[in-house]
């Protein structure tokens, strides 16, 4: 509590920009927090999954009892169930739903990761204001009188080097998140995107084999070579 209260004290010294920075931070805090969860909950893909669906040669069935086992607000349940749930359509029109159901699902992972790119922005200018107006009250200290004030012109130092510290860490820690999240929600999308073309090419082989056994069945039928004649 006692170190607590002397960096509280320490951060006094920074002038009025410190409170805006520390909202920054308090925002990015938040923000982080919030994605960690919900990435954690969202993106988790079971190996047994994973591997029937790289094998190509699966049933549906299968498929769907291992997607029953993730959560409803999983994103690759959603996107592959989107896809299982067409599989009797075409293929052009199974990819159209998919791109839809992946572009959702982009939003969703990149709710807020706005917010993290502006405060890597802004608080290092923020940050950099404070210290503007820190050296500006050190130079009227100075020029108001012939005597100059240590204290109070060592006050507008610190009150600079605070806010520009303060600035640059907070800057430094949403810009870490930013890329972390960045990177996953693109790993993520690029895996569902290799997972759907497994499908696709599930959907177009049930489809081609369909229509050679329909062919086979037609020329099957008694007396069909006749009448073609």
């Amino acid at each position: 509590m006692q170190e607590l209260a002397g960096a509280w004290e320490a951060l006094k010294f920074g002038g009025v920009m410190v409170y805006p920075l520390l909202c920054l931070g308090a925002l990015a805090f938040v923000i982080i927090l919030d994605r960690a969860v919900t990435y954690r909950r969202t993106l988790r893909l079971s190996r047994s999954l994973l591997e029937l669906v790289e094998t190509y040669d699966f049933s549906w069935s299968d498929l769907e009892k291992q997607l029953e086992t993730l959560s409803p607000a999983n994103a690759y349940r959603r996107f592959l169930q989107v896809i299982a749930a067409n599989r009797e359509q075409p293929a052009w029109w199974v990819e159209a739903r998919a791109g839809d159901e992946a572009g959702s699902i982009e939003k969703v992972l990149g709710r807020g990761l706005w917010v993290l790119e502006t405060v890597v922005t802004a608080a290092p200018l923020m940050g950099l204001l404070g210290t503007i107006t820190g050296m500006m009250q050190s130079f009227k200290v100075i020029g108001a009188s012939s005597l100059v004030a240590p204290t109070q012109v060592t006050a507008g130092v610190a009150q600079a080097l605070i806010a520009t510290a303060l600035g640059l860490l907070i800057a430094i820690v949403a810009l870490f998140g930013f890329n972390f999240f960045a990177r996953t929600q693109s790993h993520a999308l690029d895996r569902m995107e290799r997972l759907g073309s497994r499908l696709i090419d599930h959907i177009r082989l049930d489809q081609e084999n369909g229509g050679a056994d329909a062919s086979a069945r037609i020329a099957a039928v008694p007396g069909r070579e006749g009448r073609g004649r």
